[in-house]
Formats: C-alpha cells, structure tokens, sequence
C-alpha cells in the first residue's frame, strides 16, 4: 500500500472521508459533463421535485448503459485501491449517476447512506462512497456537506433537522470519498451555474447494491467490460460463497466463460 492511500484511509477513519485531489484532469471532467447534458437532455430528464433529491436537481441513474467514458470511473486507480481499504477487494458498484444542483436549489437534508440498514452504530463500513466533481465545489454553489466524525456516532440525522457542517470544497477533477456511515448532503446553490457531480456508490460484496447492476444492465454492454468492473457489478463469488448459480460463476451467463465451479470449496463445519 503506497504512502498515499495509507494517508487516505487514515483520514477516513478518524474523519470519515477524504479528498483526492487531481483524479480527473480539467478536460477530462469537462468531457464527462458534456456527455452528461447530452444524456439528460435525450432521456428529458427533470427534477424529482421530493424534499430529498430537490425540486432543481437532475439526476440520472445507471450511467454505466451510456457509454465507455463512464466505464473508467468505477475502476479508477487512484480511488478504487482507496475503496477498497475501506471495504475490501470483493467490494461492488451499488450505483453509478449524476447529481447536477441548479441555481436556486435549497440544502439536502443530512443523511447516512448505511441508515436504512438495520445494523447497530457504529458498525464495520459497508458502503463507501464517492463524489467525483466535475465542476469545481465551493460552499456558494452546492459543495457537498459534512460532519466530520459522525460515521461513529450512535445514531442517525434527525431528518430535516439543522445540525453543524462543513462543506466538502474543491475543485474540479477532485474526488470526495467518504464512509457510508457519515452525515452528508448536498448544499444549496446559490450561485447563476450548476454544481455538477457524479456520485460512484460502492457497496461490500455481500450486501445487496441500491441500483440491480446485474437487471439494469444488458448483457450486451457487461459483456464488452474489462473483467475487473463485470466482477465489481456482480459477476463474480464474493468470498467462494456468496452470488454463485448452482456452484457457478454467474459470468458464464455473458457466454465469456463456464463459469468457476465451486466444487473445490469447503464450508466451514457448524456446530
């Protein structure tokens, strides 16, 4: 592990998240956000208008289905490595899509993404998570917002409640990268331009993903990923045990393989 992942995790762990700085370059973001327009405005996307996801945010969803350029942030050297402290290397894309805060929109209510599950807190991470700026986050247009050391606190955000945070500045090309346990949410936008991110959500193998990567994707577009993102959507045995069809690989359903047989494993004997 180089110098500066043991930096990150050791930042995760006594704050709960990270900044990496410099992921993307500034032409690189700004190819993704084009992109992103062209996919909003082919698919009319709209605000949900819900108390959650705001009433002047676009969101789009299933990201990986619209094209190569996304497939590269999932597996990004300088993130994934940083992920997978956190969690380990049988971790899985739970949800790969946009979040774009226009001019006007209020404050996210704070919230744990690890909240829904019926796990006593402080627990070990099972979500980590990633926001990847591909315009620059200050605290004027939406940045992201943070209580820093919540990811160990016994409870949850009241829902709604105002409680102290910091706002995640950076700039553009940079990646926030946080436990799931930590309070969060996006800021309001007070400035004339958008605040464009893309959330990259990732999971512990053995915990179910928010989007079915393995439904919403068509065999088709999994089939042309490299082998590293088709096991962290789903293809692939998390531990020799969990995800197989009859004892097999479920990448034999892509025709690129029979599929391991899990004949070799031996389950522990119980009690």
């Amino acid at each position: 592990m180089s110098a500066d992942i043991s930096n990150h995790l050791d930042a995760i762990k006594m704050q709960g998240y990270t900044i990496v700085e410099d992921v993307l370059s500034p032409n690189e973001a700004d190819e993704l956000a084009k992109d992103l327009t062209r996919i909003e405005q082919e698919l009319g996307t709209k605000p949900a208008c819900n108390p959650f996801e705001g009433d002047n945010t676009l969101r789009v969803y299933n990201l990986l289905i619209f094209g190569k350029m996304w497939e590269a942030i999932p597996q990004h050297p300088d993130v994934l490595p940083i992920v997978e402290g956190v969690l380990d290397d049988g971790c899985l894309v739970s949800s790969l899509s946009s979040v774009n805060i226009l001019p006007g929109e209020k404050a996210q209510p704070l919230h744990a993404d690890d909240q829904l599950m019926p796990l006593p807190r402080p627990h070990v991470p099972v979500i980590c998570n990633t926001m990847w700026a591909l315009t620059e986050f200050t605290e004027e247009n939406g940045a992201t917002r943070v209580v820093p050391g919540s990811h160990v606190f016994k409870d949850v955000p009241e829902y709604g409640k105002p409680y102290d945070t910091i706002a995640a500045e950076m700039k553009k090309g940079s990646v926030l990268v946080w436990n799931g346990s930590l309070w969060h949410g996006g800021g309001s936008n007070q400035t004339d331009q958008p605040r464009v991110g893309i959330p990259m959500n990732y999971c512990a193998g053995w915990i179910r993903q928010q989007e079915n990567q393995l439904l919403g994707i068509p065999f088709d577009i999994a089939r042309e990923f490299s082998p590293r993102l088709r096991k962290m959507i789903g293809y692939s045995i998390y531990q020799g045990l969990t995800g197989h069809i009859d004892k097999r690989n479920p990448e034999f359903l892509l025709g690129l393989s029979d599929g391991d047989s899990m004949d070799a494993w031996n389950p522990p004997e119980e009690d």
